[in-house]
């Protein structure tokens, strides 16, 4: 039954009997290049923050500004763009959460382009294909709100009416300012990326830190203040209270200064803590979906029966336009020849023909099970709150434990084996999610259901292929996950070094198991508060992964995250009576200042790149100092001043 809260008792805003240009030249060369461009942000973002956010509306926005320049253009097409642009950076987030692991684990000594590329291309093409079947039953029979698609449909409504270039504008300002202030601190080096500091108490050290980041900045006001105050709350649990307490225990080094002491305390002992928490949260993540598991799976054996019937030509006249999903030909093929490439790598990885066949049918089985379960969530809390990672950490979990019965224990393929399921299951949960909610905002506009699918692969297939450089390039300019002598502040990809931690573990690496189940009790803790705040109908929730991720992430990213948040709180309670317009500003600007950092980012380590190849060429030709002269005061002052034009920006109306 049509849901009157999300508009779609009203009908579609293009009617069925209408037919519009959608799938056009210029709509898939802008198709292309914004799915590359969101793909490599998003995976910078991802392994800088380990979070990732929506890019519908902004890709929704682009789209609008650059088609209009065109004579002939309308909402479909734009609904076009943005659903394959989004596509890529669903992909992008997916990749991110697991590959790195593969390095971490030692399995590759450098990123390798094919076997990254099948494994995005496979995850993501299955979390299309799974999902196509539940989009009569979630979006049309289903009460679900799927909060961004909605948002993403109203966008592209009132861009079909007025003139989008002052949305444009926010986003291409903001866009500019963080790639200068990411320029001036990691280019130029003129200040550092951080304001922290430690000191030594008794046996022990306290640390305190900010990072200086426009786009965390950003995360924090995208994400709102609740689930900003509840990753800090975890920061501060990990790094203020057990940090100091395990010091106080064990004691730190007298002969190395605090702040060091500190990173490596938490580096080497109090991320295990995280790892626990976010155990316990992704089984209790897989626990709490057993109805949404069961609900997904009848609805997908109704809906393949319900298409079956049609092609037979036993049920009703033919379809609306608005109505045409994929045909069941185009779901199964693709689906049987993606199979193909995953079977030769895990074969390549175990030697053996039978254990890949086991390992691809593990796959199947999980990729279908979550990317179901994503989309059914993605209708409940949106895409960008999906729960992604706790499902991967199960996934990795449940597939270790059964390899580890016929590989056994010690078994140096058996980290990587496990790691490359997840991989595939989280790319095709991530694609799961995003893809139900480009089809509700399609269902709004009055897209054409198929049309729709065919980008959403043009998007998966083009964050595929670009996905692979943009790591290479990230790990040569700031390394991954682990502290070195040549990278000290690498990007953090907690979830990453996470999956390579607990499958190190299952197949005999030693691992602190005491600050493990320490986590582990944490989170029950955790649990069991946010159930009673829930009995309670209380506003403040508490998600256990949130927390957990909090303990595991730096100190300084969740401290910037929730000046973000607060910076939305604020600007919510003075917003004017044009809030919905007010507020979009607010985002397309934060958005400006994630895309601007992260691209940024990954055009700094060109260079690198270049040098690799030409010994001649400058590996750091934007350098100014070798160190900042001035410490982090200066980027005090430039997110300090980011953060007043957001607000600004929040509280104005926008077109």
């Amino acid at each position: 039954m049509p849901n009157p809260q999300d508009g779609t008792a009203r009908g579609p805003f293009i009617p069925a009997e209408v037919t519009l240009p959608e799938i056009t030249l210029k709509g898939v060369v802008l198709s292309i290049v914004l799915a590359a461009v969101l793909a490599g942000a998003n995976a910078y973002l991802g392994l800088f923050a380990g979070m990732t956010v929506s890019a519908s509306i902004p890709a929704a926005v682009t789209s609008m500004a650059i088609l209009r320049l065109f004579r002939r253009s309308n909402i479909l097409e734009n609904n076009i763009v943005q659903t394959a642009a989004s596509s890529g950076e669903a992909v992008a987030a997916g990749v991110i959460f697991t590959i790195p692991a593969l390095l971490l684990v030692g399995h590759w000594t450098a990123f390798e382009y094919w076997p990254t590329t099948a494994i995005a291309l496979v995850g993501g093409l299955l979390g299309v294909l799974f999902t196509i079947p539940l989009r009569r039953a979630l979006i049309i029979g289903a009460r679900l709100r799927f909060p961004e698609g909605v948002a993403t449909a109203e966008v592209l409504k009132v861009g079909s009416k007025t003139e989008p270039g002052q949305g444009f504008r926010i986003l291409l300002t903001a866009a500019v300012l963080g790639g200068m202030i990411k320029v001036g601190e990691s280019g130029c080096r003129l200040w550092a990326e951080a304001l922290e500091g430690a000191t030594a108490v008794g046996r022990s050290v306290v640390y305190l830190g900010i990072n200086l980041s426009p786009a965390l900045l950003a995360v924090g006001f995208i994400i709102g203040l609740q689930t900003a105050v509840v990753v800090f709350l975890g920061g501060v649990l990990g790094w203020v209270v057990l940090m100091p307490a395990y010091g106080a225990l064990v004691g730190t080094p007298d002969d190395v200064p605090a702040i060091v002491a500190a990173k490596d305390m938490w580096s080497r002992h109090i991320r295990f803590v995280g790892i626990g928490a976010m155990l316990i949260g992704g089984l209790w993540t897989v626990a709490q979906l057993r109805e949404p598991v069961l609900m997904s799976f009848r609805t997908l054996v109704g809906a393949y029966g319900d298409e079956t019937a049609r092609a037979v030509g036993r049920r009703g006249s033919p379809p609306l336009r608005t109505e045409r999903d994929a045909s069941l030909p185009w779901i199964v093929v693709p689906f049987l020849l993606s199979l193909i490439p995953m079977a030769l790598i895990y074969r390549a990885v175990v030697g053996s023909a039978g254990l890949a066949v086991l390992m691809t049918l593990i796959m199947v089985v999980a990729a279908f099970l979550f990317s179901a379960v994503a989309a059914y969530m993605a209708g409940l809390v949106g895409s960008s709150s999906n729960p992604v990672s706790g499902v991967t950490i199960a996934t990795i979990m449940l597939a270790a434990l059964l390899l580890l019965i016929v590989m056994g224990r010690g078994n140096p393929a058996g980290p990587a084996a496990a790691l490359l399921i997840g991989a595939v299951v989280c790319c095709a949960a991530a694609m799961g999610g995003d893809n139900l909610q480009d089809l509700k905002t399609g269902y709004l506009v009055g897209a054409t259901p198929w049309k729709q699918q065919v980008m959403q692969v043009v998007g998966v297939a083009t964050a595929a292929v670009v996905i692979m450089p943009v790591l290479a390039l990230l790990q040569a300019k700031y390394g991954i996950g682990e502290v070195t002598a040549e990278y000290p502040s690498p990007l953090s990809a907690p979830q990453a070094t996470l999956m390579a931690s607990l499958t190190r573990a299952v197949f005999g690496e030693g691992v602190p198991w005491t600050l493990v189940g320490l986590g582990a009790a944490i989170g029950l803790a955790v649990i069991l508060v946010d159930r009673r705040q829930e009995a309670r109908g209380a506003s403040l929730r508490v998600p256990v992964l949130a927390v957990a991720l909090g303990i595991y992430l730096p100190l300084k990213l969740s401290a910037a995250i929730l000046a973000g948040g607060v910076i939305a709180e604020f600007a919510s309670r003075r917003r004017s009576n044009s809030a919905e317009s007010s507020s979009r500003g607010g985002l397309l600007f934060a958005a400006g200042l994630v895309t601007g950092e992260a691209l940024m980012g990954v055009l700094l380590a060109v260079p690198i790149a270049l040098s690799g190849i030409w010994p001649s060429l400058d590996a750091d030709p934007f350098r100014v100092f070798d160190a900042p002269p001035l410490g982090a005061w200066p980027g005090v002052v430039a997110v300090a001043t980011v953060g007043i034009l957001l607000y600004r920006t929040a509280r104005q109306t926008t077109g």
